[in-house]
């Protein structure tokens, strides 16, 4: 199939995927069809969560969410969701999820161009289609995404992940910091200790803890905690480890005011997860912790970051909790991460 000419596309849809960090690693992607479609308005389809990342967002133009719990449940919401895309007058869709829904909705809405990957039974659905080797290479979910597009005709420079925020997003986030006793001038780690996929994810609270407070003293720094609300009690029990020498705030922030706040930061240590995601995209220098998934692929696509992980013959298993004795996370201990960190606060941190 032959693109339809630049200057005649004037609205495209790109079918978001359903998590942050994922969804920050298809933003090189995004920027590629930006700069390949400069002058068209282009508008990502994506969840609650994953929609507050590009409001707003430097390459898109505007963000429709779908919300599978709400009013666009079931088979009714989701003929609802096409006939909103249909009164949008898409000239094409970018399906970036492989999912059969996910390609369903823009054929629903009758949008004449559209392009994802040849999985899940939907090829009828798609106008062309692209398809990995059955083997591909080892390869990072951003390539993925950018070899997704760029199979299509789609081309542009590369970039790395991105993200905006906004200048009074930024104030607002001093401001809360502020009102905790953290001023502009002070250093702040970032302690993210949740993993929302699952279990064998996350590694310990009391090693969390025990690092926050050696590169708190290493560093003269304030900690900061994040999460999700699900993750409170994981937070709680580091903040009572450090004897509430820490600022708490998992369970208290929308995705946007986490943005600014981990932009604020200086320094992260954290599980595979999306706030990870966010931190690289912001430049912020991390130290990631990875176990059962598989950094090759998943890793912050950022030079100012560093895995620790320990080799085990059941890693990378990607399960969502271990089923055996968890070694591939019982075998990271403090000094490994602390060792990490000061290697690479070396020369990222200002003394």
């Amino acid at each position: 199939m032959t693109l339809p000419e630049q200057d005649k596309v004037r609205r495209i849809l790109i079918r978001g995927v359903n998590w942050i960090g994922d969804a920050v690693m298809t933003t090189p992607a995004i920027g590629v069809v930006r700069e390949h479609y400069p002058h068209a308005e282009l508008t990502v389809l994506a969840n609650p969560l994953v929609a507050e990342l590009f409001l707003p967002h430097d390459w898109v133009d505007k963000v429709m969410v779908f919300d599978r719990k709400g009013a666009h449940h079931g088979v009714t919401g989701r003929l609802r969701l096409a006939s909103e895309l249909r009164k949008r007058s898409f000239d094409m869709a970018i399906i970036l999820p492989n999912s059969f829904d996910s390609a369903l909705v823009p054929w629903l809405a009758g949008i004449p161009v559209r392009l994802g990957k040849s999985s899940d039974g939907r090829s009828l659905l798609l106008t062309d289609r692209y398809a990995e080797d059955v083997t591909p290479p080892l390869r990072h979910e951003v390539r993925y995404y950018l070899n997704l597009v760029r199979h299509f005709g789609i081309t542009g420079e590369d970039v790395v992940p991105r993200l905006c925020t906004t200048p009074t997003e930024d104030r607002a986030a001093e401001v809360m910091l502020a009102g905790e006793g953290i001023l502009t001038g002070d250093r702040v780690i970032a302690i993210n200790p949740g993993a929302t996929y699952g279990s064998a994810k996350r590694w310990y609270p009391d090693r969390f803890a025990d690092v926050a407070r050696r590169l708190a003293e290493e560093w003269r720094a304030r900690i900061v905690l994040f999460g999700s609300p699900g993750e409170a009690d994981i937070a709680a029990d580091i903040e009572r480890r450090l004897g509430g020498a820490c600022l708490n705030m998992a369970g208290r922030t929308t995705v946007r005011e986490l943005m600014a706040l981990i932009k604020r930061s200086d320094f992260m240590v954290t599980n595979d997860s999306g706030p990870m995601h966010i931190a690289a995209a912001f430049g912020v220098p991390l130290v990631a912790i990875f176990g059962p998934t598989d950094h090759t692929g998943t890793a912050p696509y950022t030079d100012r970051a560093v895995i620790v992980r320990k080799d085990t013959a059941c890693a990378p298993c990607k399960l969502r909790e271990c089923p055996t004795d968890h070694r591939c996370m019982t075998a990271v201990t403090a000094d490994d991460v602390v060792a990490a960190a000061l290697e690479l606060g070396h020369s990222c941190i200002k003394r």
